[in-house]
């Protein structure tokens, strides 16, 4: 819901930052696999229960994760790049909440199974109208820059993030989080159902 608004609140100051990057001849690629390795290391630290500084990484793996795609645009933007964008991002998302209930077992168990749970739901309908779209030649109007096809929703990865920074703020409060973030993910899978059924018809 609010990633077309952090996009171009945010595109000045990465279009900057890529133009440098991309002159030195960082590679797009590069970006995208520290920016994994950056999300793996947070939920190591969210696994630990170093929670702060779990924070820290995931802030500092979602801006090179919105760099990634711009020194792309200022290179050569390939198929093979955003289908590593989009794989290592999905795979970040499954990790915080599998750390969270490393963390505590006992009492994260079941509300991370249940954000899982959700996220399958976001992630499938998500991919699953993507694909589609590219067989029919779609596109989205509000998201050109993207590689697929970028259905929205309630939780979008601004939503995501915030709540990841939320839990790691207040580790005591993981389950309401969880779940109440996947309550949102449950209205979003429904909305994309909703809407592919309608454009596919």
């Amino acid at each position: 819901m609010l990633d077309r608004a952090a996009i171009t609140a945010l595109r000045p100051a990465t279009t900057a930052i890529a133009r440098v990057l991309a002159r030195v001849g960082v590679a797009a690629n590069a970006i995208t696999w520290l920016a994994f390795a950056l999300g793996c290391a947070a939920a190591a630290c969210i696994a630990s229960k170093a929670f702060g500084a779990g924070a820290m990484l995931i802030v500092l793996s979602r801006l090179c994760d919105a760099l990634d795609g711009a020194v792309a645009r200022q290179t050569q933007a390939t198929d093979a790049g955003g289908f590593l964008d989009i794989t290592l991002d999905f795979l970040f998302y499954a990790a915080v909440p599998l750390a969270f209930a490393v963390a505590e077992p006992a009492a994260n168990g079941l509300p991370a199974a249940t954000l899982l749970a959700a996220f399958m739901g976001t992630g499938s309908s998500f991919l699953a109208f993507a694909a589609l779209a590219a067989k029919r030649g779609l596109s989205n109007t509000d998201y050109p820059d993207k590689s697929i096809y970028f259905l929205g929703g309630l939780t979008e990865a601004t939503e995501t993030l915030a709540v990841f920074l939320a839990m790691c703020l207040w580790p005591q409060h993981f389950a309401w989080l969880a779940y109440g973030f996947a309550v949102l993910c449950v209205a979003t899978t429904a909305t994309r159902i909703a809407w592919g059924w309608k454009a596919f018809q």
